[in-house]
């Protein structure tokens, strides 16, 4: 690539970052609105019998009825990512349909993230854009997968994980070529500056709030090892789950509407008996972290089994999104759990279960750990990659896994 071009490339990536960063920061302040009425506003002013329930299965319906009109959307972060990789760019026919399929679940309190539809949403934008560049920018192909570093990496807040989650695999990690590495960091950064600015001018971006860990000691590190044995069983509670709604979905293929309506009751049925278990989980971790003795260590463990069910559920009856959040925020309830069973430090615990969990789903222990990173401490890094690691090559049984995950 010449000079000039090199360039006018890096020009492109950055005035893209910027534009995905405005994307995600005015879907997610839509989706914060949209919750805050449903949720806050409406149940203060009214006194309706059984809300949870109605407006989860109604919304369930709705659901069912969008998606019999307009194709079953969005599809799951892992088949993006795929076909990105496979084919360099991604379909953007469906954009318009993607944004309201992806939203709506987020609003009646899915158990889901909105990482998966914002991902579709952004990388068949930039495909658009790329076609419409052919014939000024030869590289124009490799704005999909800019595009979706630059997503990654601003909804998660983690721009290295925005980099690498994509690129790391289970059998090695290929870096691209340096000037390509460039394109991508410029974007992401761009991406999440965009993010920052319009939350500091107009409120509502921020995340996650980082957790510090209190003096941990040898029996601590000691129990690491049991504890994460623990987030790999959680992480094979996970992948039954999954089948197990997989193998319900194939059996209900032509029923769209009746699935859809209802995984909305059973949403409803759950968030009625435990709050919270609704939503992706990423703002009620504070809530968790503050009131941990409160709330006790049986319910912590039967809550987070729950809420892996209940992700599941969602995604398999068609109230679709991404699974990192409900799995971290799983996590970090088992942690929470054990601490109060072992007597240690509960951010500690916490990282452990978490890291082995996502890191047993994920199978990427440098993206998990980066992930992870927006949530805890960096002095626990070390304990955090060797739980991802032994996640990682623990294998987890046939027998309960999709075809997708063998």
């Amino acid at each position: 690539m010449k000079t000039k071009s090199k360039l006018l490339f890096l020009l492109y990536s950055v005035l893209l970052g910027g534009v995905v960063g405005a994307i995600v920061f005015v879907f997610l302040r839509i989706m914060n609105l949209g919750i805050t009425l449903l949720w806050h506003t409406i149940p203060e002013k009214t006194n309706i019998p059984f809300y949870t329930l109605i407006v989860c299965t109604l919304g369930g319906l709705l659901i069912g009825l969008w998606k019999k009109r307009f194709g079953d959307y969005p599809e799951e972060l892992e088949q993006v990512i795929g076909e990105i990789k496979e084919k360099k760019r991604y379909p953007y026919n469906n954009v318009f349909s993607t944004i309201v399929s992806a939203m709506l679940p987020l609003l009646i309190g899915a158990s889901v993230g909105p990482e998966a539809g914002l991902t579709g949403v952004i990388a068949g934008l930039c495909t658009w854009v790329g076609d419409k560049l052919k014939k000024y920018l030869k590289e124009s192909e490799e704005l999909a997968q800019i595009g979706m570093s630059a997503t990654l990496g601003t909804i998660f807040r983690a721009p290295m994980f925005g980099f690498v989650e994509p690129i790391e695999s289970d059998d090695e990690t290929v870096l691209p070529k340096t000037s390509k590495i460039v394109l991508y960091f410029a974007a992401i950064v761009s991406s999440l500056g965009c993010f920052v600015l319009l939350g500091n001018l107009l409120g509502g971006g921020v995340g996650t709030e980082g957790l510090e860990a209190g003096d941990v000691g040898a029996k601590a590190y000691i129990c690491a090892v049991p504890m994460t044995l623990i987030g790999i069983l959680a992480g094979y509670l996970f992948f039954a789950f999954k089948r197990l709604t997989e193998l319900a979905k194939e059996k209900t293929e032509k029923f769209v509407i009746v699935r859809a309506a209802a995984g909305g009751l059973l949403l409803g049925i759950a968030g009625t008996v435990l709050p919270l278990t609704m939503f992706s989980g990423e703002h009620q971790i504070e809530e968790v972290m503050q009131d941990i003795t409160p709330i006790g260590a049986v319910t912590l463990l039967i809550i987070a089994v729950v809420k892996l069910a209940l992700t599941n559920i969602c995604i398999g009856t068609g109230l679709k999104g991404g699974h990192f959040f409900p799995v971290i925020f799983c996590g970090i309830c088992i942690g929470c759990s054990m601490s109060l069973m072992l007597g240690l430090d509960p951010v500690f615990c916490a990282a452990v279960v978490t890291t082995a969990l996502v890191g047993h789903t994920l199978k990427k222990p440098l993206a998990t750990v980066l992930l992870l990173m927006i949530v805890f401490p960096s002095k626990l890094i070390p304990v955090m990659l060797a739980a991802a690691a032994c996640a990682k090559f623990i294998p987890t049984p046939k027998a309960i896994l999709g075809k997708e995950d063998e």
